[in-house]
């Protein structure tokens, strides 16, 4: 059986094609990416507007994969402030009129619990000493 480390581990490599895909489809299908969340056709301004969160994702992207080839305490100790600022970010947003789909809303609050849940078990990870001196 896994332990917390190892189910964190996993979650990590999930978010790296995660954040791969929601960065690429921003900047390539901002529209159809939109629509996968539960957005009605959004407005050119509204499109651009996301378009313009697809070069974060994809940092997202990288500075998870880093973590995963790495997994240095520090990498995992940066990955969690990372998330820790994404914790209210699907929230507010869940306020936009164009989120139409039932549950749409509520799958942007539970992103929030999920960034919540992984900048704390990152940041546990990022405790860790795994053989090497704190810098």
């Amino acid at each position: 059986m896994a332990d917390v480390d190892d189910l964190l581990r996993l979650q990590n490599r999930f978010m790296v094609g995660f954040d791969l895909a929601l960065g690429s489809g921003a900047l390539l299908a901002p529209a159809a990416t939109l629509a996968v969340l539960g957005h009605e056709n959004p407005d050119p301004a509204t499109r651009q507007l996301f378009r313009r969160c697809g070069p974060i994702w994809l940092t997202f992207a990288a500075a998870h994969a880093m973590a995963a080839r790495r997994d240095d305490p520090l990498d995992w100790w940066a990955l969690a402030w990372l998330r820790g600022t994404e914790v209210a970010t699907d929230a507010v947003w869940s306020f936009s009129p164009g989120f139409t789909r039932p549950g749409a809303r509520a799958g942007l609050w539970l992103a929030g619990a999920a960034n919540l849940a992984m900048a704390l078990g990152f940041g546990k990870l990022g405790q860790k000493r795994r053989g090497r001196l704190r810098r």
